[in-house]
Parts: structure tokens; sequence; C-alpha cells
């Protein structure tokens, strides 16, 4: 998917000719024409809302994604995070504050998103709930009527399989809320990726979780409790999943981006931050950084490169091309500062290869 030729050419030299061992390039196997696949991670998708009070953009939302739905498009599946519910009435059993918001999208905005090229969005956040049961069943039905994939309901809507070009992306979604998978119940998580990881070729997972908020840009080594809640040991959730089956682990929640990681030859983002919230959640600052990565694997789910596209918001518009890249700058000082034996290396325009470990 990319018109690097030049550097696509030094890769596959790479990867014929490098020894796998410490001090040089550790290559993944050789990309044969039409072997790899190419995933689109993007983080939190709030279109709009009917409540408490109307605040949806122009034209139906349909130019929310204009600059982006290319790229989703391209890529061979593509994914994010529905903060909220797609829902036409209902009342929320919230008491909500001023750190407390209920989130309704009109279920037509279902089709908003499956024209700008979404395969699959979780719902495996803390908004997934805001009107109850019936909200979760009108979101999963207007997904449905336009044949977007989702997962993160626990017991419910834990898994979703996908075929795209002949190959099965199987997806499932993890949080820190009650009706989710939790991403600290290893038992549960186990248990979806073993039961999902025999029935694909690539498993990719996502998952909500982390404090919120540009002081919790850096990911912490240890659990993290926001407003009193458990919020994820998420550096050792995502090497968990991997090291069950997974081949790209990609996070939201935190509202701001996060570093990303290589693992055991498989990609981590810790979190994408917010990518389409026109209304409802700040997107001053570093939040209104919308990342959009696209990850290229070989056709066994390991890692070849990416690209990170950088996207900025504007209230009421949603994530319009930033020329500065200042997403994936970003995402490079997070990286070089809190993945200590990083072996990701991310130039200038976002591009992000393999870097030559030192012994």
């Amino acid at each position: 998917m990319f018109t690097r030729s030049v550097i696509a050419v030094a890769v596959l030299w790479l990867c014929l000719t490098a020894r796998v061992e410490s001090g040089t390039w550790s290559s993944p196997e050789p990309a044969r024409d039409g072997s790899t696949v190419t995933i689109a991670l993007s983080g939190d998708i709030l279109m709009g809302t009917t409540y408490p009070t109307v605040r949806l953009p122009a034209n139906d939302g349909r130019r929310l994604f204009s600059d982006a739905s290319p790229i989703l498009e391209a890529a061979d599946i593509a994914v994010g995070n529905l903060e909220g519910t797609l829902c036409d009435e209902g009342e929320t059993k919230k008491k909500l504050s001023g750190s407390s918001y209920a989130f309704r999208t009109p279920r037509s905005y279902a089709g908003v998103l499956s024209a700008a090229g979404y395969d699959f969005v979780s719902m495996a956040n803390n908004h997934a709930h805001d009107f109850g049961d019936e909200g979760i069943v009108s979101t999963e039905q207007a997904l449905d009527s336009v044949g977007i994939g989702y997962a993160g309901i626990y017991g419910r809507a834990e898994t979703s399989i996908i075929t795209r070009g002949g190959l099965r992306f199987g997806l499932c979604a993890f949080g820190h809320n009650s009706y989710t998978p939790l991403t600290w119940d290893t038992v549960t998580v186990a248990r979806i990726l073993g039961t999902l990881r025999p029935k694909v070729d690539i498993v990719i997972v996502s998952f909500h979780g982390g404090a919120e908020g540009a002081a919790y840009s850096h990911l912490p080594d240890s659990m993290e409790i926001f407003l009193k809640e458990r919020r994820g040991y998420l550096r050792e959730f995502a090497h968990f999943c991997i090291r069950h089956g997974a081949d790209v682990v990609y996070g939201h929640g935190p509202h701001v981006p996060r570093c990303i990681e290589l693992y055991k030859d498989r990609f981590i983002a810790y979190s994408l931050g917010n990518f389409c919230t026109p209304y409802g959640i700040s997107i001053k600052g570093v939040s209104g950084l919308a990342p959009l990565i696209t990850v290229r694997t070989t056709i066994h789910g390991r890692f070849i490169d990416a690209q990170i596209h950088s996207f900025t918001q504007t209230y009421g518009l949603g994530p319009r091309r930033d020329s500065a890249n200042r997403a994936a700058r970003q995402i490079r000082t997070l990286t070089e500062s809190d993945i200590t034996d990083g072996r990701l290396e991310i130039l200038d325009d976002g591009y992000v290869r393999r870097k030559r470990q030192t012994r």
C-alpha cells in the first residue's frame, strides 16, 4: 500500500540477506507479491450526539472522514473504537456530571462509518452502555445493517471474524468496565484468544484502558488507576495477548496518543487517542492529535513496516490532514522515552521501520 519503492526494495533485500541474531537486523520472513497485509488502526470515534442536546455535524456527517477515507479504504481491513452508542431514543441511567457523559449517535451514522471504509469497531469502552442493554442492542443492529463487525461485550459479542481477500481476520476487544472482557482477567483473555486463534489467519486485539488526558501521555509499567477505577496494566496486557496468539494490538482510552512497540515481531499501539470526536470530547492540545496508523504485515502477522498518518481535529469537522506531522512526532517522542529496548524507528514523515539493534 506504500509508494516508497526504494525503501520497500531495501527492506526486502534485508529480509533475504540479514542474519537473525542480536546486533543485526531481525527481519521478518521474506514478503512475496500478494503476501502482505495492510491494517488501518484508529482510535476513538464519536461522530456526534443527540443527548442531552443535539450536536451533529453538517451534511449528516458525510464529510467527517473525507481526508481519512482514502487510507481506510485502501487497507485490507480498517478498525477503530466506537466511543458511544448508535441509537435514536432512550434515556441514560448515568448520573451526568463534569466527569460523566452519555453519548447517543443516530443509528444512520453507521452508514457514515461504512462509507469511510471501516470494517470493524470495538465496543469495549466506558460509553457502550450509556443507554443500557437497549443501547447495546441498537448499536449492534445498526452495525449489522451495514456489515461492520464488532466485539467487546462480555458474553454477548466477544469476537468477530471478517474475511477479506481470502484471509480471515479474527478480532476481539477488552476494556475496564463490568460489561466488557477485562484486560486484567488473564483467564478470559487467554480463553478468547485461544478460541479465536485456530479459526483465523491474523488476530487483531483492541483494548480500552489507561488514565485520561495529556498528563497521562506516558505509558506506565504498572496498573493504572483513574477516577478510582482500575484502567489496566496495559504493557503486560499487550505482551500477554501476543504471547497467546495476537498479531496486532491497538489501544485507546487515554484520549491522547501514546507510544508504539514491536514485541516478538508483532506491532502494538498503546493509545491512538481521539480520531473522530468533533463534539463531546476535548480536542485541545495533544488531545486534538489524531493518528491513523497503517501497519503492513506478512500473511502470518509478522511486522514489516508501518506509516503514521498525522491528522488533527477541529470542532465540528472531524480529522483533517496535518502537514506538520505532529501526531507522528508526538508518538516518536513518547516511544523513545517509554520503550527502553525499542526496536522501531520513526522517521520525520511518520514512516516506521525496524531499527538496527546494538549489542
